[in-house]
């Protein structure tokens, strides 16, 4: 059986839906639903459709109609299954380092391993002439490196969006910790590559600072994601990273970035 998959983004407009449909069915142009239709009544080959949708709270009602139009095709046309994922689109970037306004499936992202945006957020204080970086551990629900330790809060720039402002969205989310976007600092961007039972994570990640002064007793960690924070000095941690009982996902080029933004 063939397999085909459509991307269906709730912020796309219809000509752009139709577009992406027409696309992935072969043929030119769908102009519109009944076309649509006429294309599905003639299928003649085994074929499942896997039709991915953002998961943004809004509705779009020419995505609606078109995941319809394949539902009445799949009761109408033996030849044809239909499956509807829903699934965070991602912006892809391009060969230039550009963001670019195609996106696709976060889990497709990873799975074809495509460069695609993240944000660091290194939350740090000064003490006792040291700098102190707060690491989270990440929760062991993670398929990513569960029960790490990590950066302060990262996440995926989601489409549409940009990066300060998901800098913002996820530091709130995995510690309920709110900032300002002007309060975080951009020290770099860095390209970071992570491949691991089908997993293959492309990022151009941007890497921001956060020098307030918080109190961590008051974060509200979002199980999901965080199980647990806490202070390292960031000398005392580049010691240990290399001990094998010190679990851990952090990156040594973002460490010097820090050292280089601070001293």
């Amino acid at each position: 059986m063939e397999q085909t998959e459509i991307y269906l983004s709730k912020l796309a407009s219809q000509d752009e839906l139709y577009e992406e449909t027409a696309e992935k069915l072969g043929v030119e142009k769908i102009a519109d639903g009944n076309q649509l239709r006429g294309i599905l009544n003639s299928i003649s080959t085994d074929t499942k459709y896997l039709i991915y949708e953002s998961n943004e709270d809004i509705t779009n009602a020419p995505l609606k109609e078109i995941i319809g139009i394949f539902s009445e095709a799949e009761k109408n046309n033996s030849h044809i299954t239909m499956e509807v994922i829903e699934d965070e689109f991602l912006n892809l970037i391009d060969s230039e380092s550009r963001l670019t306004s195609r996106s696709k499936p976060r889990s497709l992202v990873h799975r074809d391993g495509e460069l695609h945006p993240a944000v660091h957020i290194w939350i740090i204080k000064r003490k006792d002439m040291g700098i102190y970086v707060l690491l989270q551990k990440r929760s062991h629900e993670k398929r990513i490196a569960p029960d790490c330790f990590d950066v302060s809060a990262a996440g995926h720039v989601a489409q549409g969006e940009e990066f300060r402002s998901t800098a913002v969205r996820e530091t709130e989310e995995e510690l309920g910790l709110k900032i300002h976007g002007s309060r975080l600092e951009l020290i770099g961007l860095l390209r970071n590559e992570y491949s691991d039972e089908g997993v293959n994570d492309n990022e151009l990640r941007a890497v921001y600072l956060c020098r307030e002064d918080v109190d961590v007793d008051k974060f509200v960690l979002q199980s999901s994601e965080v199980s647990d924070v806490c202070w390292a000095e960031i000398d005392e941690l580049l010691a240990v990273m290399d001990d094998g009982g010190f679990k851990h996902c952090i990156s040594l080029e973002e460490l010097a970035l820090i050292k280089k933004a601070v001293f």
